[in-house]
Parts: C-alpha cells; sequence; structure tokens
C-alpha cells in the first residue's frame, strides 16, 4: 500500500506540473485569437495566483474536514474542469471566469499533497516529487507545439490536459481507502510532542485532529523566519526564470539563442538537481539541503556579478543557481512538521504556500519595474538580496529550533 499510494502521488505531481506552463506556451497565438493584448496574459496568471493563495490559507481546515486524499482529488478535479473549460473559451472573459477554479484547486492540492508527503514519506520522496512536477512543467509546452503544429489550435492542448487531470481524478477517487493506511514517519532530530503519538492515526488520512487558527500558526515562533525565507525564495526562482535571457542578452550582449538555451538549462537545472538530491537528502537532512542550496545560489550569482568580457562563467553561474535552488523547495516543506510538529504542519504548509505563490507572483513584475527604472544591470543584485535573505532567516531558524530541542537528542 505504501508504494502504491506514492506511485499514485508520483504521478500527481506530473499531472500538477503540466498546466504551469501552457499559459505561456500558447499565448503568442492565443492572445491573438482572443484579440487581446499581449501584456493580457499577465491578467490570467494574477486571477489564478489569486486563487491558489487563497485556497492555500484554507487548506489546513479542509484537510482536517475531509482529509488529504478527498481534498487532492476535488482539488485535481477542479483543475481537470477549468482547463476543459479554458480548451472552449472563446472569449478573454472566459479564460479569467476558468482561471478561478484553476487556482483554487491548483492551492488546496498542492498544500494538502505536500503536507502528507513531509508527514508520511522520507526526504529522498520529496525532492522527487517535486522534480517530477518539473517534469511535468516541461512536458506541458511539448504538448502545446504539438497542438498549434498539427493545426488542432492552442485549446486542443488545454483539453489534453484536462483529460489527463480527469483521469488522475478517477484515480484519486479509486485510492482513496489507501490514504489512512500509511503510518506518518517518526520525525528526526526533534523531541516528539506531546500528542504525537496519539494522533498518528488522525494523520494517517489528514484528519481528525484539532484546528489550528491561522492567527495561532503565525505566532508560533519561527513561522515569520521560514515564511519569509520561503517567499525570498520563491521570488529569486521565477525572476531568474523569467529575466535570465533577457539579462544575458541586454546587458551581456549574448546571443538570443545561446540566452534562451541557458535559461532554459535553469530550469533543467531545478529538476536535475532535485532528482539528485533525492539520493543523499536523508542522509544529509532538510537544514544541510537548505543552507547549500542558498550557499550554492549565492556562489552562481557570484559568477552572474563578475564584470569579465567572456559569458562562460555568467553561463556557468546561471547552471549553478538552478543546481543550487533545487533542493531548497522540497527540503523545507519536509522539514516543516520537525520544525513545529506534525500536529502544526497542515496550517503552516498551506501558509508557506500563500507566501511562495506571493513571491512568485510579484517579484517578476517588481524586478521588471526596477529594471525599466534603473537598468537591466540590477538583476545579479537583485538575486543577491533574495538570496542573503532567504540564507539569513532559515539559519535564525536552524538555531531557534535548535535552542528548544532536547538536550542529549
Amino acid at each position: 500500500m505504501y508504494s502504491l499510494l506514492l506511485t499514485i502521488i508520483y504521478v500527481a505531481f506530473v499531472s500538477l506540473g503540466l498546466p504551469d506552463s501552457l499559459v505561456g506556451a500558447g499565448w503568442p497565438v492565443m492572445h491573438q485569437d482572443l484579440g487581446v493584448p499581449l501584456a493580457f496574459a499577465g491578467i490570467i496568471t494574477m486571477v489564478i495566483a489569486g486563487g491558489t493563495i487563497l485556497s492555500s490559507l484554507a487548506s489546513e481546515r479542509l484537510t482536517r474536514r475531509f482529509g488529504a486524499g478527498v481534498v487532492t482529488a476535488v482539488s485535481v478535479g477542479m483543475t481537470a474542469a477549468a482547463l476543459v473549460g479554458f480548451s472552449f473559451s472563446g472569449s478573454f472573459w472566459m479564460l479569467c471566469l476558468w482561471a478561478i477554479p484553476y487556482g483554487l484547486g491548483a492551492g488546496a492540492v498542492d498544500a494538502a499533497l505536500n503536507n502528507y508527503v513531509a508527514l508520511h514519506y522520507a526526504a529522498r520522496h520529496m525532492n522527487w516529487l517535486h522534480s517530477f512536477w518539473g517534469v511535468g512543467a516541461s512536458i506541458s509546452p511539448f504538448i502545446m507545439s504539438y497542438a498549434l503544429t498539427s493545426g488542432m489550435g492552442w485549446s486542443s492542448a488545454y483539453l489534453i490536459v484536462g483529460v489527463i487531470q480527469a483521469a488522475l481524478t478517477f484515480v484519486l477517487l479509486v485510492s482513496l481507502p489507501l490514504w489512512g493506511k500509511v503510518n506518518p514517519v517518526a520525525p528526526a532530530h526533534h523531541g516528539a510532542e506531546p500528542d504525537d503519538e496519539g494522533s498518528d492515526a488522525a494523520e494517517a488520512s489528514g484528519r481528525g485532529s484539532t484546528h489550528v487558527p491561522l492567527g495561532q500558526a503565525l505566532r508560533i515562533p519561527g513561522v515569520a523566519l521560514i515564511l519569509t525565507a520561503f517567499f525570498a525564495y520563491c521570488a529569486l526562482e521565477t525572476t531568474a526564470m523569467l529575466w535570465a535571457s533577457t539579462w544575458l542578452v541586454t546587458d551581456r550582449a549574448v546571443e538570443p539563442a545561446t540566452a534562451a538555451a541557458f535559461a532554459a538549462l535553469f530550469l533543467l537545472g531545478v529538476t536535475a538537481g532535485r532528482f539528485l538530491a533525492g539520493f543523499f537528502a536523508d542522509r544529509i537532512g532538510d537544514r544541510s539541503l537548505i543552507r547549500g542550496g542558498f550557499v550554492t545560489i549565492g556562489l552562481g550569482v557570484v559568477l552572474l556579478a563578475l564584470p569579465l568580457e567572456t559569458d562562460v562563467l555568467a553561463l556557468a553561474g546561471l547552471v549553478l543557481t538552478g543546481l543550487g535552488a533545487a533542493p531548497i523547495y522540497p527540503a523545507i516543506i519536509h522539514s516543516t512538521p520537525v520544525n513545529f510538529g506534525r500536529r502544526n504542519s497542515q496550517a503552516i504548509i498551506g501558509i508557506q504556500m500563500a507566501a511562495a505563490y506571493t513571491g512568485s507572483t510579484f517579484a517578476p513584475p517588481l524586478f521588471g519595474v526596477l529594471s525599466a527604472w534603473i537598468g537591466m544591470w540590477l538583476f545579479p543584485l537583485f538575486l543577491g538580496i533574495l538570496v542573503i535573505l532567504g540564507l539569513v532567516m532559515s539559519e535564525r531558524l536552524n538555531r531557534l529550533v535548535a535552542r528548544r530541542e532536547p538536550v542529549g537528542r
């Protein structure tokens, strides 16, 4: 049962990544067919982001009441319906309308699945699962490309992914009895909370424990630190993904084709890095993964910033930044039950998802405004500030957790 459910969750993570690149891949054609400006893509992504933030904050209450399996199945079903709705949308306002259930479903399933894996599976699986998300996000542009080149149109790409999501919804519904039969893993390097052992059965399905209100979760010592670190990381990741190619072309005079290839290598570095990190994550632990990831990103940013005539180091720095970014997201999520207790993890992970979406939504346009005002040379400095912020906040949390761990552990 352990392996069967894990396989289903792996497939779910691939499927979760599939829709994330569709808007960007298809928008050059979509905006023409819909008769709207190119910039209107930002409106759709903002609607989706707003839904994900709201559902992430509500995920703790939903998961406590219905269980992780039900929340995951219903949420994936919502995204499936939204994607099918996208495929039948003939106007921009219809896309915006369907973006609402898309965002709500994506945020809820992200928080519920991440917490479930953090509670029940080892760190290596968290890294591999997020690597599989990258696989899904990398596949969807090819689905869009196939739909466009074959003459089926962009709507067919959404329909294909929507059907895949619908099939996954059916599999998740059938698998619901398995979700309560996987025992939680014992938190490593942290004392168990008084009620942890007695709540294992309830936690196995994500149901039954006392609701943790948002205000109470935010007041837990260290939560503000990890939220800031997570915000900084996600802001850095999405800023690099969006602006790296433009910076290479405008500030370093790199050929556009070369810049595009190395910008793509950043995302591939993240995906490959998470796969590799899974092989040693259990041995070195989440804290070392987070620390090492931020330090590696810092080294990559230094290579980006060096004022040398050759572009080799800058290109290598971009790849190194992607590899360093790889383990941070899954390690932060997986360490949440250890740092804050299993009974608080769903609430805190939901808030973390909201912080992540906030950073990934607002940081790239903020950099766009700043670069237009100051200059594109700001790119390495902007990333460097986010690296320092994330590293300082995560290290402060490590010290706080270390002080409250029982002596001798």
